[in-house]
């Protein structure tokens, strides 16, 4: 009001594109948790400022998200991140990369070993040609070294070197002679459903048969999981067995405590287990592809899993739909993030009460917009929205946005620095010394100055004239 901020009627309202920041990456994050990794807050911030908007009428948008067609004009789909898997060619070309490279080490060991193997077999030779000789000290001193104990252990240990010399030769002759097209490629599982009947009435009963045992796969995969929720849960029937079954083996004695000889105990041992004794194992799991794929190839009408339909790009989409309109308007409804104030509406509501009609009036001829949130696209208009239903009929007001909104606070900033006045605005080093750091002076630019902690008014000392009364106390001794 004519240039000057009426501080004891401004609000301020707490929330901003932090919070919306926030909410937004919670909001992702609870949705594609297998994603957790690849949803960071730096994305959520890409996200709210390229693709969120604020709604002009919240709970009319939230209506035609729920509409299907509406759903999927609208949705933004963001690919993550995320690596192709190996062809068929790529995994052969890799194992025969990995078996040369295997081979290659242990014809270095080979070669290192047979290196040493010749070393120990010269020093041997030269032992012997002591012994030959009749030098029976040094003998001693050489057969002393090699823990050995007459000449006769010299000769086997001399034979047992040269044929283990022997043999790492063959094995480098056998290595050096081998090809890298004769690895053998790992033989693939052959199934025992691979044998079609060539009969149309034998293959559909085939066919037939293998849904059957496809569904009895499925069912008991079921079960074990409706056997899991059941045992989560406390008052499921299961849950009441499994405390029954625990309560009696607690009664038991100690002294006799003999569960687990008997075979019987299994049995209980798997009632009371929450995984019911059995898990979904990958031998399981095998067996239900190879029959879901012998189904895709001998029935038309098998659909199977639609989950394995999609492309590895595809399962690592984030659908941004109606969080595009949900995590801006926390603006609007700070409840939404558990936050007790009000809204932006509610809050330029009441600070336009506590002025008269003129004042307000004037208020509103110019709301001012800046800040990185102005550039959330729908801003200018719901606020447009929320001045026509606040003020009086056919009243005038005007929003506008900055030229800049995310950098207009430090281009203001930087015409106040500019300004050759400024000194007379800044503090001395000696105010400083004698006020501290949390002193300033107002300007036109400044907040308010509020003392911290309030200096105590100083009250008047009272005298007060107290006399004092003398007591005897008198005390019989007897």
């Amino acid at each position: 009001l004519d240039g000057t901020v009426d501080w004891a009627r401004a609000r301020r309202l707490d929330v901003g594109g932090s919070h919306i920041t926030a909410y937004l990456h919670r909001l992702l994050r609870l949705k594609y948790p297998a994603h957790f990794a690849a949803i960071t807050l730096s994305r959520a911030e890409e996200l709210l400022h390229e693709h969120c908007y604020i709604a002009k009428d919240y709970g009319e948008d939230l209506n035609n998200w729920s509409c299907e067609e509406h759903y999927e004009q609208h949705v933004r789909r963001i690919q993550l991140p995320y690596s192709v898997g190996l062809s068929t060619e790529q995994q052969r070309e890799r194992r025969k990369e990995l078996a040369r490279r295997l081979m290659e080490i242990n014809a270095r060991k080979r070669e290192q070993k047979l290196a040493e193997d010749e070393e120990q077999l010269n020093q041997l030779l030269a032992v012997q040609e002591m012994a030959d000789e009749g030098n029976e000290q040094e003998l001693q001193r050489a057969l002393k070294l090699f823990n050995l104990s007459s000449p006769d252990d010299l000769q086997k240990l001399v034979d047992q070197v040269q044929v283990r010399i022997e043999r790492t030769r063959q094995k480098i002759v056998t290595a050096n002679t081998a090809e890298e097209s004769n690895i053998e490629e790992p033989k693939p599982k052959v199934s025992k459903y691979v044998t079609t009947p060539r009969d149309e009435e034998d293959l559909q009963q085939w066919v037939v048969g293998i849904k059957k045992k496809r569904q009895e796969l499925l069912e008991r995969r079921n079960a074990r999981r409706q056997r899991r929720q059941d045992m989560a849960r406390r008052r499921t029937v299961a849950a009441q067995e499994r405390m029954r079954l625990i309560n009696q083996l607690a009664r038991k004695e100690k002294k006799d405590d003999d569960f687990g000889m008997r075979d019987e105990d299994w049995d209980v041992y798997k009632a009371i287990n929450k995984e019911g004794g059995d898990t979904d194992s990958d031998e399981e799991t095998e067996k239900l592809l190879e029959l879901e794929e012998i189904l895709r190839c001998h029935d038309p009408m098998f659909e199977g899993n639609n989950d394995q339909s999609a492309t590895p790009g595809e399962a690592h989409q984030l659908h941004v739909g109606v969080e595009r309109v949900r995590a801006a308007e926390v603006l609007f409804q700070p409840s939404m993030i558990g936050s007790h104030q009000a809204g932006l509406a509610e809050t330029i509501q009441f600070v336009l009460k506590c002025y008269d009609e003129p004042t307000a009036n004037a208020l509103v001829s110019t709301v001012f917009l800046t800040g990185s949130c102005a550039l959330i696209p729908g801003l200018s208009d719901r606020i447009v929205k929320e001045l026509r239903e606040m003020r009086p009929f056919k009243s005038k007001f005007s929003v506008q946005i900055a030229s800049d909104p995310a950098l207009d606070a430090w281009m203001g900033a930087r015409d106040f620095a500019l300004d050759p006045d400024v000194l007379d605005n800044c503090i001395s080093r000696q105010e400083y010394l004698d006020k501290g750091g949390e002193y300033l002076k107002e300007h036109r630019t400044s907040n308010m100055y509020c003392p911290s902690p309030v200096p105590l008014k100083l009250v008047d000392t009272i005298n007060i004239s107290t006399a004092v009364v003398q007591e005897e106390i008198e005390v019989d001794i007897m």
